[in-house]
């Protein structure tokens, strides 16, 4: 006896296909949100404080101790080849290129993500959007677009931050510990990295993945069930489901810039 039934299969196909378009359907309705929301700028602020602000924190202190370890151990491997007065370019092109935008979307995925998840469904397990809807207040639009602007608005603003801590960590450790010289340490970082190809990819990198994962954390609290298992669920699908985009999008981005 088969251990599936062809209408089992199909019915999974047709729920992924369903659950596909309704996705695209809030993404784009999200998408003509833009000129609305930012007419009331204040709840897309009020937003971004709670987004950004409440991150920060986490951002920053992560990204001095990255700096901290990428300091220790590229001034080994560069010893190794007499070139250790490049360790502050070795940092820095290697956070703003990448470790940047990328950890800093794993852990907003996993600090605000989560906390956008778990509003959006808290909200559905106890009926207000049912109530928003009912008197004719469209819940994406109040409810959803701010979130969602303000997500993309702060990623790249938290990428700098933890870029820019985790150059200072690598100058702390390699000019003020181990005695690298603080002139080339600098003069290597200004005259290797280039505004556009560098710094500028990698602001595009945390704008794409602003609207990834914000836009999977609210899809997620979205589409919950109204209880508290499904609100625990989507709170656990977004973090894997973010954090997975992440590296898959940085892979694709990573060889359409800098392959050649």
């Amino acid at each position: 006896m088969s251990w599936y039934k062809p209408a089992d299969v199909g019915f999974a196909t047709r729920s992924k296909l369903a659950d596909l378009g309704r996705g695209a359907r809030l993404f784009i309705g999200l998408l003509a949100t833009l000129g609305s929301s930012f007419k009331r700028f204040g709840l897309v602020r009020d937003q971004i404080h709670f987004l950004g602000n409440y991150s920060l924190a986490i951002i920053a202190i992560s990204g001095l101790f990255v700096g901290f370890v990428f300091g220790l151990q590229g001034y080994y491997t560069l010893q190794r080849y007499g070139s250790s007065s490049a360790l502050g370019l070795l940092v820095t092109l290697t956070l703003v290129r990448e470790l940047g935008p990328v950890v800093t979307a794993l852990l907003f995925a996993g600090r605000a993500g989560t906390s956008l998840t778990a509003e959006i469904g808290l909200m559905k397990a106890g009926e207000q959007i049912s109530v928003m809807e009912m008197m004719a207040v469209d819940p994406v639009q109040r409810i959803l677009a701010p979130r969602f602007w303000a997500g993309v608005i702060t990623m790249p603003l938290l990428a700098a931050v933890f870029s820019a801590m985790g150059i200072i960590g690598g100058w702390v450790v390699g000019v003020l510990m181990i005695g690298v010289d603080a002139g080339s340490f600098w003069s290597q970082i200004q005259g290797g990295v280039d505004v556009w190809q560098d710094v500028g990819n990698g602001i595009v990198k945390s704008i794409v993945f602003g609207f990834t994962v914000t836009f999977i954390a609210l899809l997620q609290g979205f589409e919950a069930q109204a209880t508290p298992e499904g609100v625990a669920s989507a709170t656990t699908r977004t973090v894997v489901v973010a954090s997975l985009a992440v590296l898959g999008l940085d892979f694709i981005l990573t060889a359409m810039m800098f392959t050649k």
